[in-house]
Parts: structure tokens; sequence; C-alpha cells
């Protein structure tokens, strides 16, 4: 079977990563920046394009290389995200990797937690101070602007 030529966002403009949103025609960038702000990986998506399905690609394009020999660093020390990355399978993902991570949980995540009592197990670890620094993505946003 002959492969497409149409991109993986749907093609036309899904492919240079324009769609359809609240806020119009947009596009969505997904970083992942160090703590001095540099970007470490990029991805453009379309508007509408939610951003949780873009953890792991992130992610994987990590490379930092290293200043004497060996490969390349592919994983980060530890990730603060917003409630967007809040759901199981993300979290099963950093921990299978072994990545630290600071997520805080959803207000109806928590709620259905609450409502099912010690059968909902306890509540994700959260680190408010280390929760603070997560604003260095939006600076290195800004920097690229």
């Amino acid at each position: 079977m002959a492969e497409s030529r149409r991109p993986l966002g749907g093609g036309g403009a899904g492919g240079e990563g324009l769609g359809r949103s609240r806020g119009g025609f947009t596009s969505k960038l997904h970083l992942r920046a160090d703590g001095r702000c540099r970007p470490l990986s990029l991805i453009v998506t379309p508007g509408q394009r939610a951003d949780c399905t873009q953890l792991q690609p992130v992610l994987e394009k990590i490379r930092l290389p290293r200043s004497g020999l060996g490969r390349p660093r592919k994983k980060p020390d530890s990730l603060a995200a917003d409630r967007a990355y809040s759901n199981g399978p993300i979290r099963e993902y950093l921990r299978m990797r072994g990545i630290r991570h600071i997520i805080p949980e959803k207000t109806d995540s928590q709620a259905a937690r609450l409502r099912k009592g010690t059968g909902g197990g306890r509540p994700p670890g959260f680190d408010e101070d280390r929760y603070k620094k997560r604003n260095t993505v939006e600076r290195a946003i800004n920097l690229l602007k």
C-alpha cells in the first residue's frame, strides 16, 4: 500500500500547525525548557489539539549533549506541569521513566477520588515551592517571541 502524502495533522492547515480552537484559527506551542529558560524541545500543533497528548513527544525529543564522552542525556531530573497534564496515563508514564513530577490535581479528579473514600487512594504528592518554578516555560516562550 502506498504511503499517504498528507501530514499527520489531517492535511492542509494541520500540517502547518494551524487549527480551529475557541480563540479562532491558531497554533499551540508545546515546549520543554530548563531552569534557565532555554528551550530543550519544541512541537507546534494545531489549536484544537489537546495539551496532554503532546507531553510524551516533547519529552522524547530532548537530547542534551554530555560535556565528555557518552550518549546524550534524554531524561530530565524533574518536571513541573500545569493541570492540563494531570491524568493517570501521564503520571504512569513519568513514573515508568523515573521522572519526578509536580502536577497539581484537577478539582474534578480530586472530587471523584474523595467520593470513592478509601478506595480512591491517596492524593498525589505536590510541592508548592517547586511548582512556582514552572514559570520558566512561560518566560522561555516570551524570549522566543
